[in-house]
């Protein structure tokens, strides 16, 4: 796919996606949806860590509310664009890392909870932006939200779209970091190439174990981190790290 709405750049095993509309806040509009899930359904070879970005001075302030043609189906819109990218990114093939550099507002909010870790700049803010035109919120933040910030924090959130600042949200725990915006960029991408250095399958493995807990009970659990467990330790990634532990040395993961 030859890409419109977003960049797509690869050095050292980082893929950085970002988003690229900044003359509306990077508003989602059908083309960008596609090209995101794209984008995250087949990165270039050799990815071992996505970084998830917006251009200019905000993140993804939502839908585009001048697309007049989504309005009409939203339920469509949803069903056949925003749940397949919402889904290409909790199911990518690496580890994904949202920068969130400005304001990521109603569905640009929930698509940056849909990473597996969320460092933002202490200038951004998440607003749950939906109820100020009559909706309530979509991309997956009802089910995300209160997982995260407990349901007092979540319909706060959601009822008086109040905007969230970074700092606040790292606190709530609704994302990993909030940092200095001086030390941002430097700060995303030494995160991203210490995933992009490490044991690719075990860092999936949490992912699916983490998604598995909020729907299984203990037991099953257990029996899901046996099963991950005993995979993960017939890897190469697995001997390579016990070796380099014991020979107080780096280890040199390859992702399986």
């Amino acid at each position: 796919m030859a890409y419109e709405t977003i960049g797509i750049g690869h050095d050292g095993g980082v893929t950085t996606i970002t988003l690229n509309r900044p003359q509306v806040m990077n508003a989602f509009s059908t083309r960008m949806r596609a090209e995101i899930t794209a984008a995250f359904t087949a990165p270039p070879e050799g990815t071992r860590c996505i970084v998830l970005t917006g251009a200019g001075r905000g993140f993804c302030s939502g839908q585009d509310l001048g697309d007049r043609d989504a309005a009409r189906d939203l339920q469509g819109v949803l069903r056949d664009e925003y749940e397949p990218m919402i889904h290409a990114i909790r199911n990518a093939p690496a580890p994904v890392i949202a920068a969130v550099n400005g304001v990521a507002a109603g569905a640009g909010a929930n698509m940056a909870l849909a990473a597996d870790v969320v460092i933002a700049a202490e200038s951004a803010s998440f607003v749950q932006a939906f109820t100020r035109i009559g909706l309530l919120p979509d991309a997956g933040g009802t089910h995300v939200l209160p997982r995260l910030v407990g349901q007092a924090r979540a319909m706060g959130a959601m009822l008086f779209a109040d905007a969230i600042p970074a700092r606040q949200a790292a606190d709530w725990g609704m994302i990993w970091q909030a940092v200095p915006d001086a030390d941002f960029a430097a700060i995303v991408a030494a995160r991203a190439r210490q995933l992009a250095q490490g044991p690719t399958a075990a860092f999936l493995a949490v992912r699916q174990a983490v998604a598995r807990s909020a729907e299984q009970g203990f037991a099953e659990q257990l029996a899901l981190e046996a099963e991950l467990q005993g995979r993960l330790g017939q890897s190469h990634d697995f001997r390579e790290g016990v070796a380099a532990f014991l020979d107080k040395r780096a280890p040199r993961f390859r992702g399986n």
